[in-house]
């Protein structure tokens, strides 16, 4: 029987001027700046200029009470298991690259409007959903790719490039494996906790949708956890207007695979058109603020504020409170909308028979999305633009993807 003793890879060292801040959030130290900042009383009490007291709609829940109102969970039916086995023969029939995979090479007819109907309840509902039932110990990891880029291809047609390399060559690599790494031979290296057994903090990944296929879970620990970004903001426009003003402000962000740092705002708001609501969307990862394992923050770019500092505390506390478990099984595919949620995971153990392995694909539904922010549009055109099938990889085996690796 496993222990509940998870490793927690020590703190990256700090830059000189950075606040007493690490990966791992600290409540004893984020109560005493938040109570600092307070008693300092300058801190503005109007929110910016144009931004909402509050959100509403189905994307505004909190984790305690949303299995009251709304089954995330779809559960695939056995003739729609059929159609998967027999969109699987399909695809390797015709010989092709696994970057070829597509809603035509992996064919779902009775199954697309279903799946059609969750790309809406991602960006018009409630933001998430599981698909659950797969049988992934009937297939071979390859097949199980297939299952899961097809799958994906009917929610939201375009892959995104995680890794610009592959094999020391130039790819677009669009499937990372989410799995524990840590060792001798790599602690050195991970610069990522998505390689160890450590808890990750709330945070976004990139792009529109993140999804995340569980080919084994842990034997103990490793809960998914989302929260709403919009429940989160009404509360700190409620009780902290002063930090939408440094959320919405900006902040200099470190690119670990191109070891650069870009400045800007962590959240948007996008007043609402004739189409659209009013949103609000969340995009960081704390550890490309303070840093984590085997890459640190590098000391030639600025350090955060104290006020940064506090926000990035407030934003992973406020996520815990609010946040929903989604009792991940072996065979879920989770999907989540990645401008109106983040997430994070609880550390995990592994033993010699049961080793979480997660495989992720970030998505993009063209005939849904929402638009992008304009400081994040350069991103998004690496993310989603510029290679072909033929240079697309879908990994079978685990490996440590450039931005989360020291040695690139």
């Amino acid at each position: 029987m496993a222990t509940a003793t998870y490793v927690v890879t020590p703190p990256a060292l700090a830059p000189p001027g950075q606040p007493d801040i690490s990966y791992h959030p600290d409540p004893v130290k984020y109560q005493a700046r938040r109570d600092r900042r307070i008693k300092s009383g300058d801190l503005t009490k109007e929110l910016p200029k144009g931004l909402p007291q509050q959100l509403n709609g189905k994307l505004v829940w909190e984790g305690d009470k949303l299995a009251e109102t709304y089954e995330w969970t779809y559960v695939l039916q056995p003739s729609q298991l059929d159609e998967v086995d027999l969109a699987v023969k399909h695809f390797k029939s015709l010989g092709l690259s696994l970057g070829h995979i597509s809603q035509e090479t992996f064919p779902l007819p009775k199954l697309h409007t279903e799946l059609r109907r969750l790309s809406d309840e991602l960006h018009n509902g409630h933001g998430f959903f599981v698909i659950r039932g797969l049988r992934v110990d009937e297939y071979s990891r390859e097949d199980n790719i297939i299952i899961y880029a097809g799958i994906s291809a009917h929610i939201a047609p375009k892959r995104g490039r995680q890794d610009k390399k592959f094999g020391g060559k130039p790819a677009a690599v669009t499937l990372s494996h989410i799995k524990d790494l840590s060792g001798p031979a790599n602690n050195d290296v991970i610069g990522s906790p998505a390689f160890t057994t450590d808890k990750q903090v709330f945070h976004t990944d990139s792009g529109d949708i993140v999804s995340l296929f569980a080919l084994e879970t842990a034997a103990e620990g490793g809960a998914s956890k989302l929260a709403s970004t919009w429940r989160v903001y009404n509360e700190i426009a409620r009780t902290r207007p002063d930090l939408i003003h440094t959320l919405t402000g900006n902040w200099d962000i470190e690119n670990f695979a191109e070891r650069k740092f870009i400045t800007r705002p962590l959240m948007y708001y996008q007043p609402a058109t004739e189409s659209t609501p009013e949103r609000v969307i969340l995009q960081y990862a704390r550890r490309s603020l303070v840093g984590f394992g085997a890459l640190p923050r590098s000391h030639n770019i600025p350090p955060i504020t104290e006020a940064q500092a506090e926000a990035l505390d407030t934003l992973h506390f406020l996520g815990e409170k609010f946040s929903v478990n989604t009792y991940f099984q072996k065979g879920d595919i989770q999907y989540v909308n990645n401008l109106a949620l983040f997430h994070a995971r609880d550390g995990f153990t592994n033993t010699a028979e049961k080793q979480r392995h997660l495989l992720r694909l970030w998505l993009r539904d063209p005939e849904n999305a929402w638009a992008t922010p304009e400081p994040l549009k350069w991103r998004w055109d690496q993310l989603y633009d510029g290679w072909t099938p033929e240079e697309e990889v879908l990994p079978l085996e685990p490996y440590i993807r450039s931005a989360g690796n020291k040695s690139g």
